[in-house]
């Protein structure tokens, strides 16, 4: 469906609502659930999953293939040493990309009430929802590596202002560039695998590119909590940072295809 020159666009687009549908969903469930309660605000929320299947099946049309073709599997031999050392890096990136519940609880640690907690969640949600369309189109124009490097550099400073320059507003600005990076790196990963592999295998390298980061970030926050509780709670930020600084040296060797104006 999307267009080889604005992939990057695109992929923000779906991020952007996503984001804002999360938010939509917070603020929601807060107003609704003393007048419903639980089991009615479950019902409820059936709704809009309901209504999102029956517009894909009435309004989304796929671009019909021109030829009738066999599928035959597909071998790892299939795809680029380039895909598969981006899948490697993203991985790798995955792996110490622990959960934002501990950046929240690190928070309330620190001194944050109670209260404030869903704040900051609202906030970094907002940040991503606002930034994801303009990261995006900045890729389509930039290009897919300058603006993972921007992302991974957002991530870079939200681990160094929890390690080093704690303080409240510290910490609030730490949210904010985790928002951006939010932001920045769900469309731009998306868009490079889209642009990365075979046009014939798309779907089935973004569905194993999803599947490979899935598997590296389920351990994620368990390492962090074991680091967390045996070491130290900054011991998962010294751990996330090592892992970024890896995968921003392996991002130096992709080689980045050019835009294309077609559709995948």
């Amino acid at each position: 469906i999307s267009d080889g020159k604005e992939r990057g666009k695109n992929f923000g687009i779906l991020r952007m609502m996503d984001n804002f549908g999360a938010v939509a969903g917070i603020l929601a469930a807060i107003f609704l659930l003393g007048a419903l309660g639980y089991r009615n605000l479950f019902l409820v929320a059936a709704v809009p999953s309901l209504i999102a299947v029956i517009l894909v099946f009435l309004m989304v049309k796929e671009a019909k293939s021109d030829r009738t073709k066999i599928f035959k599997g597909i071998r790892l031999s299939d795809f680029s040493p380039n895909l598969k050392l981006y899948t490697l890096l993203t991985a790798l990136f995955s792996l110490g990309s622990f959960s934002y519940s501990f950046l929240l609880i690190f928070a309330k640690n620190f001194g944050f009430q109670i209260s404030f907690v869903p704040v900051l969640y609202l906030l970094f949600t907002v940040v991503a929802a606002v930034f994801s369309l303009p990261f995006g189109k900045l890729s389509d124009k930039l290009g897919r590596k300058k603006v993972l490097y921007l992302s991974f550099i957002f991530w870079i400073a939200v681990s160094l202002i929890f390690l080093i320059f704690k303080s409240y507003w510290g910490i609030i600005v730490a949210f904010i560039f985790y928002g951006l990076h939010l932001a920045s790196v769900d469309p731009v990963q998306r868009a490079l695998v889209g642009e990365l592999a075979p046009k014939e295998l798309v779907g089935s390298a973004m569905g194993g590119f999803r599947m490979i980061i899935g598997l590296f970030a389920l351990p994620s926050s368990l390492i962090a909590g074991i680091l967390w509780d045996k070491i130290d709670p900054e011991a998962p930020f010294y751990f996330s940072l090592s892992l970024t600084l890896i995968a921003v040296f392996l991002l130096a060797f992709i080689k980045e295809p050019a835009h294309q104006n077609e559709s995948h």
